[in-house]
């Protein structure tokens, strides 16, 4: 397949990268979608693109009147000036009785008479762009499959000999298994709503069809904001790979650093795993500050708590969020899951690693990613292609679950834990009547680190880490037994 035809760009932010430069000069598209998906606002835009390149643009209404195009394109801050607008059906003729027919079928004649009209206003303009909206209004009047599809050929070749790249809309009120256009239209693209149980709808659109292109395949999220369309291209890990150097990138905790095997490797994922109030996001913090005092640009995204709470924690630790922000060396985003797509927040990533050099990225927590996820399997494919894309750009990412419990045997809402490069492990357990922390390293691909559990206090100075609890066995299990230290580093001897 071809992507070298000249294409005319459909003037929407991330549409143009799927169809890879837009629709191909001189054909006919289809833009289909049930009432309110964006249809009207795409072809828009489309229009919009074309004059602002100096193209002549017509948009041939039969749904719509042309006050109405106009407040809809003001409520998004635009002028129509560069487009004509042309009604195919003005609303004094409806109410004009010498317009009625009595002896005929008025849709034979109504028929003839749009098309002929839809001529000659094409006549008039001589345009480069040409939106058609919408085909339910032909539909109607053709009244037969077989007529409307020979009306929709006549259209499409007729167009084709004047050059005219061709948007036509239609609202899916035909019957379900109707596939006149998909046939006739050289390009198909669909737009969907869907409602959630609970929070804002949720837009998504694919590309059903493009003959003899490449195009990115598969659903892509969008929304409709002041200002027009904006679609999400579905991220794909395998197109961005940057050169950096690997590297161990050591925190200052000189404990920490020894758990871990001297360090986090430049361009790997680590998951922090742990119950409610072990300090997941304290944790990933000492990270961030240690990427700043390095000189890096670090990204947060917080899905459970609010900022204030969480800026006031952190200066806890003499960590001064705030001042950082404030300085451009962190962007923290606050992320309502209810509000935000996956496919949003994904390019939400992008922008931070590419626009903002972000070499430190922390996600907290998968919880409330989860929360914005159609299912399990579909946070998994999401986290596979964000991790692989962090990866390749050499952003260290940090993720934290919170666990299902408090002590004994701990359940996570959902799996991630062979997708990460390393896990660091927290719990709580019990000793001498006190409830303590306790850190340990389960997993680490890019070297060897700490078998041994840690204990660990939260305070003024940060995260702290203790010598290994070599004399307790079962903390993991929440409730330790005091063991003979000789006994214990004889079999670690003998291992």
């Amino acid at each position: 397949m071809s992507d070298k035809t000249e294409k005319a760009n459909l003037g929407v932010d991330g549409l143009d990268d799927i169809t890879v430069g837009g629709l191909s000069r001189g054909r006919l598209f289809l833009l289909e979608g049930s009432p309110g998906t964006g249809k009207t606002t795409i072809a828009t835009q489309f229009l919009m693109a074309g004059a602002a390149a100096g193209e002549r643009a017509l948009y041939i209404t039969l749904s719509e009147t042309e006050d109405e195009l106009r407040a809809g394109a003001a409520s998004h801050g635009w002028s129509l000036d560069g487009v004509d607008i042309f009604e195919l059906v003005p609303p004094e003729s409806l109410l004009d009785e010498e317009q009625q027919q009595s002896l005929l079928y008025s849709s034979d004649l109504e028929l003839g008479e749009t098309t002929r009209r839809i001529f000659e206003a094409f006549e008039k303009v001589k345009p480069t762009r040409v939106v058609l909206d919408s085909l339910s209004e032909i539909r109607l009047l053709a009244q037969s499959s077989l007529r409307y599809r020979r009306q929709i050929l006549a259209l499409k070749h007729y167009f084709a000999r004047s050059g005219a790249t061709v948007l036509m809309l239609d609202d899916l009120s035909s019957e379900a298994n109707d596939r006149t256009m998909h046939s006739v239209a050289h390009g198909v693209i669909r737009l969907e709503e869907l409602s959630p149980e609970y929070g804002a709808e949720r837009r998504r659109l694919r590309v059903i069809k493009y003959r003899g292109q490449r195009y990115r395949g598969g659903y892509h999220d969008f929304l409709i904001a002041t200002g027009g369309v904006r679609v999400f291209p579905r991220l794909v890990a395998a197109e961005h790979k940057s050169p950096f150097r690997r590297e161990v990138l050591q925190s200052e905790s000189q404990e920490l650093n020894a758990l871990l095997g001297s360090g986090i490797e430049r361009g790997s994922s680590v998951l922090i795993l742990g119950p409610a109030g072990t300090g997941k996001s304290l944790l990933a913090l000492t990270f961030v500050a240690g990427a700043v005092k390095r000189g890096e640009n670090a990204a947060m995204f917080v899905f459970d708590e609010e900022l204030g709470l969480l800026k006031q924690r952190a200066k806890g630790l003499g960590i001064d969020l705030q001042a950082l922000v404030d300085s451009k060396k962190l962007v923290l985003e606050q992320i309502d899951a209810a509000e935000l797509t996956p496919g949003e927040l994904s390019q939400r990533v992008r922008t931070c690693v590419e626009e903002h050099n972000a070499r430190t990225v922390v996600i907290d927590s998968l919880n409330g990613y989860q929360a914005a996820m159609p299912g399990e399997q579909a946070l998994i494919l999401h986290m596979h292609e964000l991790l692989q894309y962090l990866n390749r750009q050499g952003a260290s990412t940090f993720l934290t679950v919170a666990q299902h419990g408090l002590v004994g045997d701990m359940k996570s809402p959902v799996d991630v834990t062979y997708l990460a490069d390393t896990v660091i492990l927290l719990r709580y357990f019990e000793a001498v009547g006190r409830v303590r922390r306790a850190i340990s390293v389960i997993k680490k691909r890019t070297g060897a680190h700490e078998d041994t559990i840690r204990e660990y206090v939260i305070d003024s100075r940060g995260v702290t880490l203790g010598e290994p609890l070599i004399g307790f066995q079962g903390v993991l299990r929440g409730v330790p037994e005091l063991v003979d230290n000789r006994e214990v580093l004889l079999k670690s001897a003998d291992a």
